[in-house]
Parts: C-alpha cells; structure tokens; sequence
C-alpha cells in the first residue's frame, strides 16, 4: 500500500505529473531557472492544421463573429467627437459546451485517447470542466471534474453549482470540496489512483489549442474588413486565454494587434480564504487569478505552465463588478445576446477602451460564454444580498470588493481602470528570483528571464541589482 498522506503525495507529485502529462519536465529545464518555452510549446505533436481538424470533428472552432453596432453606437454617443471604435465580438457560445474552453480541452482529450488513457482528469471550477466532459463524452472515455464550491458552511457558489451541473449532464463525474489547500491533494490522489490524464489547463495542449481562436478572429477581420483588429480584449485569470489568442494573432500575421487583458476587480479579497470565498460575485476572470498568475505562472498543476501571459500583454485593465452585470444586461437589451459573466468582462472593458480609439479603428472581445440559471446576474446579486453585500445604483468607482455592488446608473460610468504593467514585471522578477541566489543566475537565466516578462534587458538587470 502507497502512503497517501499529504507529505508523501507531494513528495511523488512529479513523478505523478510526468506519468499523468507524458512530459518530462526537466527535460526543459537550464541554467539556475530558465526553461525552453518554445520547445516546450513544439512538444504538442500535431500541426495547426490537425489542430483545426480535430476541433472541427469534436464541434469546436470557426464560432460566429459579430459586429455590436448598436454597442458602438452608444458609445460614441458618450465620447468626444471622432472617438469610439467599432466593436466586435467572437461567440465562442457557439462551441460544443458553450465556452472558448472547449478549444483547450479538445486537444487535450484528443492526445489523452491517443495515447491510451483511458479517462482526463480536470481541477476547475470554470467552464473548463464542462469542456472537459464535452470532449471525453465525444472522444469515448472517461472524465472526472474536480471543484472547489462550498465554504466550511457547505455554501456554495450558485455560479459553481452551475457548472457542476453542466459537467454531470456532459457525463463527468464531478468531485466537489470546500475551499482550501486538499484540492491539489484530491487531484494528485485521483490521478495516481486512476491514472488518467492530466487535462490540466497549463499544459501546452490547453495553450495550442486557443491559438485556432486568435487565428480566426485575425481570419475573419481581415476577410470582412480588408485588416487586422487594432486591438483585441481578453478576459484575464490563468494566462492561458491570453496566451493563446495571442500566439494565434501572431500566426495570422497580426503582430501589430494590440492585446489587452481585463480582469473583474477583487482587490482585497484572498482567493483560498473561507471567510472571503462566497463574497465575489465572480468565480473566474478576477484579478484574485489574474494577478498571482501573471507575476508568478508556475504556480499552476503542471511544473512549467505553458500560460505566460507577461510574454503577449500589451496593456492590462480592470473593470468593476457591478460595471460586467451592467454590460451583461446591455448587450441583452441593446444587440440580443444573452451572455454569461466571464465574456462580458472583457466587453466592459472593451466599451471604455473604445471610447479612447478613433471612429475607425476595430477593437474584438475575444469570447463569450454560455449562460444558465446559476450565472445569470440574477442568481448572482440575490446570492450577494444573502451574503451582506450591498446591492445598489451608482458610481461604481465607489465599489468596494466583499463589501458592495455598485451597478453604474450610465453608460459613461463605465471606465476601465489600466494596471502599471512595468510593477507587475517587477513582481514577477522578484518572485522568480525569490529562492534562488541572484549572484548564480547565468546570462542565459536572464535572457529568459527578459523573455517571460518582456521587459528591456537592462531593466531587467538593472531591477536584478537592485534585488541584491
């Protein structure tokens, strides 16, 4: 018999995870920290036109792109003369589960059968397990989702509950916990016990397999409308959305679109905490991921996650909470489309960022998601309300995350907030170099480290000497 307890898991964690992905990660590895990003993103063994085949057989990809006039009519309707870009949106709705998620989870599951597991394993408690279910349910094996829902209460988060039910009705086998440090146990556990794949969101197939999403919407702009996008939205949490638009934009020859996260603002809220659990009133897209994650990746369930978000960022910003449930209901109202939460982050902040851009320039929200009964602004702000959350019309500046929801009273309320991009580069620079003794870093642990953060070489040793 295994010891299964915490500390002889974590001591066999990479064996489980080299046994669980196929890959050896060490294998990437040099130097004091650096690691070869681009040989491991050329692990994935199949080109992007198999890519775009297998997403085609599985229902996924090729979704429909729509311009949202009456969107950009109102706001240019609120901007200085000339201003208010045209805005589009990419309705990834349309994949199989009903989330861009499915394009990472296609190619997972496609490598997982291929390789003879005979299940995927998931940790989430996003979309992506429903991808996951969607997927293995079509490819013929099986699939386990593991969620994080309740609190020590066993309240959960209407959202979740949501999703576990979409997950259950895919044909997954949904493993529910409360909030705390056993998820990793649990999948780590699962894992090893079943041996089933690790269809984890960070490894290079879950990042290629969004590349076909950014390629298509630099398809689709320049077929309709003779050029690239000027800009591009993406909702911001693991990196892994970002990673791979970008890298598909890339593909198209669209080197020159800009790529700009949007995160729902939580400041002061810890994503691990019980107390803080059930007080957002976002379960994905918050700045409780997207900060950790993009100052310091390789916190994920892979060893070296193939998300680097600090690589492809051209501008981060935040928007409110109550500024998306508002956007959530224009876009019903004004273009007809009944959309989840997560999409619409980046769509309030694709309607400030518009404002700012000239009348012919095109800025896309890269995605939209499914909506239901658990992620609809009314299960949300009534589960606020249960929780003391103040509920209210207003400035939504005034917002305090945890303590209030402030949903603005006019469109022009709605501003996006842009993050200091150069301090998250220092955060992720003193984070990467936090266990290790700067005065050993090679030349070649620098350039990789000017490469993950995309920052000026010389900043980067000059910020390295400052760390000493």
């Amino acid at each position: 018999m295994k010891d299964m307890s915490y500390e002889s898991m974590m001591g066999r964690k990479n064996k489980i995870m080299k046994d669980a992905v196929g890959i050896d990660y060490s294998n990437l590895e040099y130097g004091i920290l650096a690691f070869d990003y681009e040989k491991l993103m050329k692990m994935v063994p199949y080109s992007f036109e198999k890519i775009q085949k297998i997403q085609k057989e599985s229902k996924v990809g090729n979704t429909p792109l729509f311009e949202l006039k009456n969107l950009t009519r109102m706001v240019r309707s609120v901007s200085p003369k000339g201003k208010g870009a045209r805005i589009f949106v990419k309705d990834e709705s349309a994949n199989g589960s009903g989330s861009f998620k499915d394009r990472r989870a296609s190619l997972s599951v496609y490598h997982a059968k291929k390789m003879g597991y005979k299940g995927a394993i998931a940790a989430t408690s996003g979309n992506y397990g429903a991808a996951v279910a969607s997927q293995a349910s079509q490819r013929g094996i099986k699939s386990i989702v593991i969620q994080e829902v309740f609190d020590s209460r066993k309240v959960g988060q209407p959202e979740i509950l949501e999703k576990a039910r979409k997950c259950e009705a895919l044909g997954s086998e949904v493993v529910q916990l409360t909030t705390g440090p056993e998820l990793f146990y649990v999948f780590l556990r699962l894992l090893e016990e079943t041996g089933y794949f690790n269809s984890s969101l960070y490894t290079p197939y879950g990042i290629a397999g969004v590349e076909t999403l950014g390629y298509e919407i630099a398809e689709e702009i320049m077929k309709n409308e003779g050029r690239f996008p000027d800009a591009v939205v993406v909702t911001h949490a693991g990196g892994g959305n970002l990673t791979g638009t970008a890298r598909g934009l890339i593909r198209a020859g669209a080197k020159e679109t800009k790529v700009i996260g949007a995160s729902v603002n939580l400041k002061g809220l810890h994503m691990a905490s019980d107390h803080d659990f059930n007080k957002k009133s976002f379960t994905t897209g918050h700045t409780g991921f997207g900060i950790p994650f993009i100052t310091l990746p390789d916190r994920s369930d892979v060893p070296r996650n193939a998300a680097r978000a600090l690589r492809y960022i051209d501008r981060y910003v935040t928007v409110n909470q109550g500024e998306v449930f508002y956007v959530t209901q224009a876009l019903a109202i004004l273009e007809g489309l009944e959309r989840g939460p997560a999409g619409n982050t980046s769509l309030a902040a694709a309607i400030s960022i518009a404002g700012e851009m000239d009348e012919d320039q095109i800025v896309v929200v890269q995605e939209t998601e499914y909506t239901g009964a658990g992620k609809h602004p009314t299960s949300q702000l009534t589960f606020a309300r249960e929780n003391g959350i103040e509920v209210r019309r207003g400035n939504p500046r005034e917002e305090v995350p945890g303590e209030s929801v402030i949903i603005p009273e006019t469109f022009d309320q709605i501003k996006a907030v842009t993050l200091d991009l150069e301090k998250l580069k220092q955060s992720y620079i003193k984070s990467a170099v936090s266990n290790v003794d700067i005065n050993d870093l090679t030349e070649k642990d620098i350039d990789f480290l000017v490469e993950d953060s995309n920052w000026d070489k010389e900043k980067v040793v000059n910020y390295l000497e400052f760390l000493k």
